[in-house]
C-alpha cells in the first residue's frame, strides 16, 4: 500500500527556516515525481514544489521561488522541502503526494502544520 508521512512542520518566526520530510512506501520510488502541496484555512489547495524521479526535474510555484528547494534521497524514498525565509502567507497544512498531469492521485494523508509568526 502506497503511503506518504509527513513531518517537520511547526512554529516559526517571520525569517526563519523549516526542513519538512515526506517519508513514503509502497510504491517504486524514481518511477514518480512526488510534490508538495500546502493548503492555507478557506483556500485551495497549491502546489508548492514537485521532484521528478524520473529525470530530476524541479517545478517550484511563483509564491515559493528563490526560498524552498526540493530535493530526495533515494536511498531513503524521502523528499525534503527546505523552506527558508518564510513568511506569514506561507502558513498552511502542508501534504507530499504523487503528482502527475494525468491522474489525480489520492493518497492524502493528514499532512504536517507550518506556522508562521510576524
Amino acid at each position: 500500500e502506497v503511503q506518504l508521512v509527513e513531518s517537520g512542520g511547526g512554529l516559526v518566526q517571520a525569517g526563519g527556516s523549516l526542513r519538512l520530510s515526506c517519508a513514503t512506501s509502497g510504491f517504486t520510488f524514481e518511477d514518480f515525481t512526488i510534490g508538495w502541496f500546502r493548503q492555507a484555512p478557506g483556500k485551495g489547495r497549491e502546489a508548492a514544489s514537485c521532484n521528478s524521479g524520473v529525470d530530476g526535474r524541479t517545478y517550484y510555484g511563483d509564491s515559493v521561488k528563490g526560498r524552498f528547494t526540493i530535493s530526495r534521497d533515494n536511498a531513503k524514498n524521502t523528499v525534503y522541502l527546505q523552506m527558508n525565509s518564510l513568511k506569514p502567507e506561507d502558513t498552511a497544512v502542508y501534504y507530499c503526494n504523487l503528482a502527475s498531469s494525468t491522474w489525480n492521485y489520492n493518497y492524502w494523508g493528514q499532512g504536517t502544520q507550518v506556522t508562521v509568526s510576524s
